[in-house]
């Protein structure tokens, strides 16, 4: 008798699997067909092709706010504050559709100002208050310029920004421009000439490459020119280890923010930070 009860408890747990399919396969096609969707009205809506512009979730943002001011010892509210402040600046807005509305590469951008993991750099720059930042990638300028808006608003500090593209930086106009000092040329060559170490580095932002084995190089090279608080973001953190294994040898912390695009059928990238380390019990 005991055996026979084994028996069907064991053929039924066999056969759970196919009684919970259908449900299975629903919950499936719900998620598949939202996915569908969602790249069906990128496709009408957007002419990107790489380097994709998206809001950001209403809880992602949140979830920003809390992961600068962790990083940067700031109040939670106060980080809030500047991510408000970068969405209300009609002047940057301005500026950056200007821009793209002049861009060579206009066939395949959106006009739509759409900051994404930005936010998080705007209020980096606010809550850090830096002299020196460094930025490896300036691509069009976009991000060169969230960052200079910052500085700007602090009433301090440069960027220094280099990118091995001569069109590189066509986002980057006045009044911004007062602030930035654009370099076209390779990444680990500029970090070891005089523009990268006229002075020591607060906030350094990797988001020039596409391979870990660059990301390791620019790490290498900026090691003996961070300040001693200084902080460090990247934002391939979300696909390869370099930032938390550097930071782990400088005994440094790290964290990750994830990004949750609003709409969108891309995943996001997000922000790795690393930066000085806290005394452990």
């Amino acid at each position: 008798m005991k055996h026979n009860a084994l028996t069907r408890r064991a053929a039924a747990s066999q056969l759970a699997p196919f009684a919970v399919f259908p449900s299975r396969l629903a919950a499936v096609a719900r998620h598949n067909a939202r996915i569908v969707k969602q790249s069906a009205s990128w496709l009408v809506r957007s002419r990107e092709h790489v380097h994709y512009t998206y809001d950001l979730e209403p809880l992602n943002l949140e979830h920003l706010a809390w992961f600068v001011a962790t990083v940067t010892g700031s109040r939670a509210d106060a980080v809030r504050g500047y991510l408000a402040e970068l969405q209300e600046d009609a002047e940057l807005r301005r500026v950056l559709a200007g821009g793209l509305a002049r861009s060579s590469r206009g066939a395949t951008v959106d006009r739509v100002i759409r900051y994404g993991r930005r936010l998080g750099w705007y209020a980096f720059v606010r809550a850090l208050r830096p002299e020196f930042v460094v930025e490896t990638g300036t691509n069009r300028g976009f991000g060169s310029a969230v960052i200079a808006a910052a500085l700007l608003r602090n009433g301090r500090g440069r960027l220094a920004t280099v990118d091995f593209d001569d069109r590189s930086g066509e986002l980057i106009a006045p009044p911004y421009d007062q602030v930035i000092e654009h370099v076209v040329g390779d990444s680990v060559e500029f970090l070891a000439g005089p523009v990268a170490r006229r002075q020591p580095i607060d906030l350094l932002i990797v988001d020039s490459s596409h391979t870990p084995e660059n990301d390791r190089a620019e790490l290498d090279a900026a090691t003996p020119l961070l300040a001693p608080e200084a902080v460090v973001l990247a934002t391939k953190a979300y696909c390869w280890r370099v930032l938390p294994c550097w930071a782990e040898e400088q005994q440094r912390e790290f964290l990750h923010f994830d990004e949750k695009p609003l709409d969108h059928w891309y995943r996001g990238v997000g922000i790795g930070a690393s930066f000085p380390a806290r005394v452990r019990a």
